[in-house]
């Protein structure tokens, strides 16, 4: 019911002047709403599509009505509760991600995936590693390492290097070859690199998370798409001769079964080594290239038609037979977009679009940092750790300018707060560990900074907030006064419906009472016993728990009936003719209650009708002694000057 009331509430929430010198339509309780708030409003929900047109007039009673509920809510203080404050803020949290980043690099970022999703590119690589957190020494050592060897590949073999000198384990087995790679198959700076380099030529050296990395390019080649096979395998082991000639051995005579027409994954599912698939008839997920071993992929993507089986192929794991089962390429952008985003949030390319905002934040504010005061910092830093009692104590004196932007200025004191909270850092040198902090400050105070300029700079983030907050209050406020207080005045509701019983009369006569089934003749005997006995509201209980222990022998159900809805009330109370096949395990059934001709008995018989009514009942008293208690001022004449599409 909330959400419905969010969408209730943009119908009639309050908007800030989109115009200049805009005239006040309306004051409620003495405070001014403007000619395009309601203009805005009327022409957005009453246009040529709309399902409920209102004229002019209606609508004016209908926005008053709405300010009012709002008025109301906030004049009991629903706006300031704990819960209220809590709901707006998560509502704004989400509601800010979208302004607080660069769009547009983020809608690059996701088409550039996209792209090279369309590409695969062959790469090798030499790696020399070094620790993101690296000292100055150890990152400089390894700096000359990659360096020294970009000038031994200038002359000499990329492979031979890589397989001499390349930190990367594998490449003594592969000569540093990768294979064909796409976007999100390897870290966002190597995939960067390799999709920026010409094939046949060598990228300069490339930092990523795992150290230096110089890349050579084979190739590119327009995507293979993706491809789903199932395969059987034979495991090898490396040296075992034995092992290896009978997995070799099988392999063959599983394939010539297959060929014979033996169905594929029913020999998966009793042969196969890989266990994991052959319980689904050795069928695997769907992949592209670089996912698999280089044979497996070539072999999967060898084969042209559905239903293809490839002879037996030898991998490092051991021998595979292939089945292709369903081939496609690159889906569009949009139906990939979500995918893609959830992607991207995983990989360093997340926080691109951010950054680039942050940049753009500097520059609009006029970004300035106090070099000075920053080195003090770093000063009383050497020989101690950030979380060192000492230094907290030490810069927590620190009181001069460090940072100023939209002419708000932040002082020594503001940042050492941030560091007491912020203790943890991989870096080791004072300095490097200021401009670390410093950066990871500034970024949160310059997005804090524009996430309290949001309702001023943005028209659509003042309306949807605008909705959000007189949404919550109509439901709260609404809930309180009609909805909550209807099905509780139990009362109110019999009185209601006392006085206006013919509006619920019905077309056809209804059996008010209980269809009782029993398992044995014995047990209806006792069941007619204790309902003759008992009182109406008691009924259920005494049969339940007099009758009933381990075994149920007595079932019960009650109902307002009409004809048709049980065909033992038809048989026994509307004499039905129709023949009634007894319940093998409860076949002895009786009934109790009354008949009711047209008019309902009380309330209860139709609760929901009259609980509908009365709360549009306690709405129309509701709005009455809203209008009287707060003023309402309709200027006419401005009335008369609303656009209306």
């Amino acid at each position: 019911m909330r959400q419905i009331f969010f969408t209730i509430a943009i119908l009639f929430s309050g908007f800030s002047s989109l115009f200049a010198n805009d005239p006040v339509l309306m004051k409620i309780n003495g405070k001014p709403v403007l000619k395009s708030e309601f203009e805005y409003i009327y022409n957005k929900n009453n246009s040529n599509n709309s399902l409920d047109k209102k004229t002019l007039n209606e609508y004016v009673d209908l926005f008053v009505n709405f300010k009012l509920k709002v008025e109301e809510a906030k004049a009991q203080g629903i706006d300031t509760t704990k819960s209220f404050v809590s709901e707006l803020s998560g509502y704004r949290s989400q509601l800010t991600k979208p302004y607080l980043t660069d769009a547009k690099v983020d809608e690059s970022v996701l088409q550039e995936a996209y792209n090279r999703m369309k590409e695969d590119v062959e790469v090798s690589h030499i790696l020399i590693r070094v620790q993101q957190n690296a000292s100055p020494a150890d990152t400089l050592a390894a700096w000359k390492k990659i360096t020294a060897i970009a000038k031994r590949i200038e002359k000499e073999d990329f492979a031979k290097v890589a397989k001499e000198v390349s930190e990367d384990e594998s490449a003594k087995e592969n000569n540093g070859s990768i294979g064909w790679i796409s976007a999100f198959r390897t870290v966002y700076p190597f995939e960067t690199m390799a999709y920026n380099t010409k094939p046949g030529t060598i990228s300069k050296p490339v930092r990523t998370s795992f150290g230096y990395h110089i890349v050579k390019v084979h190739n590119r080649r327009e995507t293979l798409g993706e491809v789903l096979v199932a395969h059987i395998m034979r495991f090898t082991e490396q040296g075992n001769d034995d092992k290896n000639k009978a997995a070799k051995t099988s392999i063959d005579s599983l394939y010539n079964r297959v060929k014979a027409g033996d169905e594929f994954g029913k020999l998966a599912n009793d042969h196969s080594d890989d266990k994991g698939s052959a319980s689904k008839n050795g069928e695997l997920p769907w992949f592209g290239s670089g996912r698999m071993i280089p044979e497996f992929e070539s072999a999967a993507f060898a084969l042209k038609n559905i239903g293809d089986v490839s002879e037996p192929i030898k991998s490092s794991f051991g021998w595979h037979i292939i089945k292709l089962i369903e081939r496609r390429g690159v889906a569009s952008f949009e139906s990939m977009k979500e995918d893609l985003q959830s992607k991207v949030k995983r990989d360093e390319r997340a926080n691109l679009g951010q950054k680039s905002f942050i940049a753009k934040l500097k520059t609009d504010y006029n970004y300035s940092v106090t070099p000075a005061s920053i080195k003090e910092f770093a000063d009383l830093l050497v020989n101690k750790t950030l979380a060192d009692s000492i230094y907290q104590l030490e810069i927590s004196k620190l009181a001069k300018p460090i940072m100023s932007f939209g002419g708000k200025t932040l002082t020594q004191n503001d940042f050492a707060n941030f560091l007491k909270a912020n203790t943890f850092t991989d870096k080791v040198a004072p300095s490097d560990i200021v401009e670390e902090k410093l950066t990871a400050f500034a970024e949160k105070e310059l997005l804090a900074f524009e996430d309290s300029q949001l309702e001023k700079k943005y028209d659509d983030f003042r309306f949807l907030m605008q909705e959000y907050h007189d949404g919550i209050l109509l439901f709260e406020v609404s809930n309180n006064e009609v909805w909550e207080k209807a099905s509780k005045d139990t009362e109110g509701l019999e009185k209601y419906f006392n006085e206006h019983k013919s509006d619920y009369k019905w077309e056809k006569p209804h059996y008010k009472g209980r269809v009782i089934m029993c398992k044995n003749e014995n047990t209806l005997k006792m069941a007619k016993a204790i309902v003759k006995k008992s009182h109406n509201d008691s009924i259920d209980k005494y049969l339940r728990t007099r009758l009933n222990d381990s075994i149920q022998y007595v079932k019960i159900e009650k109902n307002l009936y009409v004809q048709g809805d049980n065909k033992h009330v038809d048989k026994m109370v509307f004499k039905s003719k129709a023949a009634v096949e007894a319940d093998k395990d409860y076949p002895f059934v009786f009934v109790t209650g009354r008949l009711l001709k047209l008019i309902p008995e009380d309330y209860t018989d139709v609760r929901g009708l009259v609980t509908a009514d009365y709360q549009e009942y306690l709405e129309k008293e509701w709005i009455a002694k809203l209008r009287a208690k707060y003023p309402v001022e309709i200027e006419k004449q401005v009335l008369e000057t609303v656009k209306q599409n």
